[in-house]
């Protein structure tokens, strides 16, 4: 059904969980605001994070982007790595190869980022493409970041296309770019998230995608 499979990072791929929440953390310190309870700030996984500084701490635009300069101190050091894939990606990333399937890294984390964390976890060598965000923020919404990947792969026949992510906006940009999209539940998001997104399919397992693309 699908021939070329794009797949989000954070939630989809690898649990990010501690280093984005101890990184946001860091990052609001700045601005003297104490998190007790950092599993609060879950809320960060996934959309672009000057977005959610203005959101959920209602942040000016000028002050959401020094915060995620202060955020990026902790994270190229230490929460870069305070990380995990979740079990099963690996196979699942094989048996998608094995048949023929070509696999896009398309994340709102920056480029230089994702591709640092496949290479720690030894699984770039899945990856046909890796496209990510832009650290001056010109190319962060998941929409851009797609229709980046299909443009740099030469990519034209999107029924053969597919977005897999956790999160809403994972689904929104497969929508806004006109591919199908799978949502999975054992990241960050909830099925009503989903739901509502307008996702295509929802799997509960890593083990459930290649069961429904294969």
């Amino acid at each position: 059904m699908y021939d070329i499979i794009l797949f989000d990072l954070d939630g989809t791929l690898t649990d990010p969980g501690l280093g984005i929440t101890n990184s946001t953390a860091y990052a609001l310190k700045r601005w003297n605001i104490e998190v007790e309870d950092k599993a609060s700030l879950n809320c960060f996984i996934g959309p672009p994070l000057d977005e959610s500084f203005r959101k959920y701490f209602g942040f000016s635009q000028e002050d959401s982007k020094l915060a995620v300069e202060v955020y990026r101190e902790y994270y190229r050091e230490k929460g870069i790595f305070e990380n995990k894939v979740y079990p099963g990606v690996e196979a699942m990333l094989s048996r998608l190869k094995r048949n023929g399937k070509k696999i896009i890294l398309a994340t709102s984390k920056p480029e230089l980022f994702a591709g640092k964390i496949l290479e720690h976890f030894r699984i770039d060598g899945w990856f046909d493409f890796v496209a990510g965000a832009t650290m001056d923020g010109s190319r962060i919404k998941k929409a851009d970041v797609i229709a980046y990947a299909l443009q740099s792969c030469s990519i034209t026949q999107l029924d053969r296309v597919v977005m897999v992510g956790d999160r809403e906006h994972d689904i929104i940009g497969a929508n806004q770019i006109g591919i199908d999209s799978i949502g999975v539940l054992y990241g960050y998001g909830s099925k009503e998230e989903l739901e509502a997104a307008g996702a295509t399919n929802i799997v509960c397992s890593v083990e459930d995608i290649p069961m429904l693309i294969l």
